[in-house]
């Protein structure tokens, strides 16, 4: 089991309102460059995070020459430059389009793919999504002009918000628990089960049985030959009281979804994103996401299979099962595969790498593996087609570049915002102060105590690891990352999610380290710091530096919101969960460690 949750990519936004959009969405892209106190900003979009080693490269130098040098990996897998130059932007272009990672500048910002990134790498999952990353990405770009028939509908598609994602899961459920706008899951019987919003499904999707069984829509479909849509036998049409039919139509946020071919699916789920332009013109409404089209304008199962059916495209109404949690993202370390190969997982510390550490994952996956790189939505990179006795030198080689390469980092699960000095909204530096609350998390492995220790200078035992640790996240500048001994802090203290300082600080009799309030640190690889299985996965924490949060996580989680120059404010969020304000902790940035690790226990 993983030490800590990932940090999961941001899926809903606070409250459960439906948001008005009054304007089109200003998502940065490639084209469109964002301005920000440290320069200008591109995002650029790589569907299901594949990137081959030269375009990989080609990354690399864009950061490097035209950048501030490092690279930013997004909650959804892409790619972020900033510190571009005033006036680079045709440039930048050029040199994107170059290495095929702008293949049409109509559709720059609406490539949003995640896959679920070990998808045929470690012999788990239902089918290997990687080809279907590739020709829903065709479908996406697709200029055919609107003919006859229906024919080039798909031209609508660049009208897209840049926030419309697409999720294609191999049936491990990993980007399937991501609330994506549609979403394609690989069934065992090689096909899909496409959704567009709502609910969560689990793992495991099945057609329904019984009175409320839909699948009347391929009895009333039958082939002559007494099968179904799909091709199934005439087995598969069970009979029954067929009461649902699709004259029963609902909306697909209910919870249901689309059997489809497995060659039908990235088409079907293109298709699913036109459906959704349509109900946006039908509704008057700028909606960017699927959830927030009103309820009367839903995208519905009948809908949507008449769209499919006009396109040649045959589906079957199916329910999902409720199923236990959704398959972990990749934990860091080597996976082994199914041909005798390894993968490497490797998490990037809050989701930012060097120049340098960048060109070291290129010229490993050239060297060892099998040339390609693929970018997680949980702001990681894995390394496919590494040979067995390779492995364990290419993940030394990572880690001591200040990379994360086994499951009991904690730094899994930390997220923040830009922050100071890039933002010009954040009151803080909340990535240095992230890394700050790491390093005391790291200090206190490192001095056995198994507590958070905050205020106590580096003894020439620990300041190399803590060094080594949070020095993963410094820039050129200096002005982020800063070793645990850096800083002189004043004692912590422990806080609990009451909203009272509980303990005044007190030095180890064992360390003679200072601990906050003897805090634990949050558990690591699925065992408590004493060694015992651990309870329920921490849950993951994002340091904000103002109330709009950008990048936030979704489903349950750990806001740590900055309020002044010196202080946060820590809650514990999730959909229907919020702790109410009055629980909230106020601490300092030297206490943040321990009021995290207070609330990151928290169930």
């Amino acid at each position: 089991m993983l030490a800590a949750m990932p940090l999961p990519p941001t899926t809903t936004p606070p409250g459960d309102e439906t948001p008005v959009r009054g304007r089109d969405d200003a998502c940065p892209g490639a084209l469109r460059l964002h301005p920000a106190d440290d320069g200008s900003l591109a995002r650029i979009r790589v569907p299901g995070g594949l990137l081959t080693a030269r375009q990989a490269e080609a990354l690399g130098r864009v950061s490097e020459e035209l950048g501030d040098g490092r690279l930013d990996i997004t909650s959804r897998g892409n790619a972020q430059v900033r510190g571009l130059a005033a006036g680079c932007g045709a440039e930048l272009a050029a040199r994107l389009r170059a290495a095929g990672l702008l293949p049409s500048d109509r559709h720059d910002r609406v490539r949003n793919i995640v896959a679920s990134p070990l998808s045929g790498l470690d012999g788990r999952g239902h089918a290997d999504v990687v080809a279907w990353v590739r020709e829903l990405d065709a479908a996406l770009c697709d200029d055919t002009p609107t003919g006859p028939a229906g024919r080039g509908e798909l031209s609508a598609l660049s009208g897209l918000s840049g926030r419309f994602l697409f999720a294609l899961d191999d049936g491990r459920g990993d980007v399937a628990a991501l609330d994506a706008d549609v979403t394609l899951i690989a069934t065992a019987d090689g096909g899909a089960v496409l959704r567009c919003g709502g609910p969560l499904p689990g793992p495991g999707v099945s057609p329904p049985s019984g009175a409320t069984h839909p699948d009347t829509a391929a009895r009333l479909a039958r082939r002559t030959d007494g099968s179904d849509p799909l091709g199934r036998g005439a087995e598969a049409n069970t009979g029954g009281a067929g009461a649902a039919s699709l004259a029963t139509d609902r909306s697909m946020a209910g919870g249901g979804g689309l059997r489809v071919r497995g060659e039908d699916a990235p088409r079907a789920a293109a298709l699913a994103a036109v459906e959704f332009l349509t109900r946006v013109r039908e509704s008057g409404t700028r909606a960017w996401r699927v959830r927030e089209l009103p309820a009367e304008h839903a995208v519905t199962t009948c809908g949507l299979a008449a769209r499919l059916a006009g396109a040649g495209i045959e589906s079957v109404p199916v329910e999902h099962t409720p199923a236990p949690a959704s398959a972990a993202p990749p934990a860091p370390g080597s996976v082994p595969g199914p041909n005798g190969r390894h993968a490497l997982s490797i998490a990037l510390p809050l989701g930012r790498v060097s120049a340098a550490q960048w060109r070291l994952l290129t010229t490993l996956a050239s060297r060892g593996g099998a040339d390609e790189l693929r970018m997680t939505p949980w702001r990681g990179v894995v390394l496919p087609g590494f040979a067995p006795d390779d492995a364990p030198g290419a993940l030394s080689e990572l880690a001591g570049a200040g990379l994360v390469t086994t499951p009991d980092s904690p730094w899994l699960g930390v997220g923040a915002c830009t922050g100071r000095p890039g933002c010009a909204k954040s009151l803080a530096d909340v990535r240095a102060d992230a890394a700050r609350m790491v390093a005391d998390v790291t200090r206190g492995r490192a001095a056995g105590t198994g507590r958070v220790v905050a205020g106590a200078a580096d003894t020439p035992d620990t300041a190399g690891a803590s060094a080594n640790t949070v020095g993963a996240v410094a820039d050129p500048a200096g002005t982020v990352a800063r070793t645990a001994g850096a800083v002189a802090r004043t004692a912590g203290a422990a806080v609990d999610l009451a909203g009272a300082v509980a303990d005044p600080a007190r030095r180890d009799a064992d360390s003679g380290h200072v601990v906050v309030g003897g805090s634990p640190p949050w558990p690591v690889s699925g065992t408590t710091s004493g060694g015992g299985r651990a309870g329920p996965e921490p849950l993951p924490v994002y340091v904000s530096g103002c109330e709009r949060r950008c990048g936030h996580p979704g489903g349950h989680w750990v806001d740590a919101l900055t309020i002044g120059d010196t202080g946060y404010r820590v809650t514990v969020r999730g959909a229907g969960g919020d702790t109410p304000e009055t629980d909230s902790v106020d601490v300092t940035a030297e206490q943040l460690a321990g009021a995290v690790a207070a609330a990151r226990g928290t169930t």
